[in-house]
């Protein structure tokens, strides 16, 4: 079976989001978890996906030009991932959603496919979130890993990583990197 690997950028204080609804902290939407190399499917939930498919679209279709989200023009990460995300299958669990205009998406409708994709043969799967999506699945057994990116900032309000988690989890940590800006990356195995 596939390995599902949650990737977060995260508050010290484990804000994912911040009071206006999102991680204003983070400097550049990229892929900083080593990742890549190892995935060839990527899962959101399905409140995440809208906000998702405006920021990446808007990179594809003006890479050179502000973003108009963020007012700045795309990092080079973010142009990197702006490619590998184009090509990659991306699936979004939601009962709701029906339609997307990102490349290559589809939809599932419930745990019990998304379990049904980690059987299938490939590599790993990457959960990008958000934050009540992967509380589920880790609540539900199916995140094996947990990647998060800690920054030196304490956020006070806005959207907690753990808030819907359900159950008590032992997390087993695999490594620790020291990044820029006081950033930590730490990797967890999820038992």
């Amino acid at each position: 079976m596939r390995k599902m690997i949650a990737g977060l950028k995260i508050s010290l204080d484990g804000m994912v989001e911040g009071s206006e609804g999102y991680a204003d902290w983070v400097d550049a939407w990229c892929e900083e978890y080593g990742l890549t190399s190892q995935i060839d499917t990527c899962v959101l939930g399905g409140r995440m996906y809208p906000g998702y498919e405006q920021y990446w679209t808007a990179i594809q279709d003006a890479p050179d030009k502000p973003h108009p989200l963020s007012g700045k023009v795309p990092a080079p990460e973010e142009l990197e991932w702006s490619r590998f995300a184009a090509k990659t299958p991306h699936y979004v669990l939601s009962n709701t959603l029906t339609s997307a205009a990102w490349p290559h998406t589809s939809f599932l409708r419930d745990v019990a496919d998304l379990k049904a994709l980690k059987e299938q043969p490939g590599k790993d799967i990457y959960l990008m979130g958000g934050a009540q999506i992967t509380a589920g699945l880790i609540d539900a057994g199916l995140v094996d890993e947990l990647r998060l990116i800690v920054y030196p900032l304490i956020a006070q309000a806005g959207t907690p990583l753990f808030a819907a988690a359900e159950n008590r989890h032992n997390l087993e940590l695999r490594k620790v990197q020291q990044l820029s800006a006081g950033r930590v990356s730490l990797t967890y195995e999820i038992s």
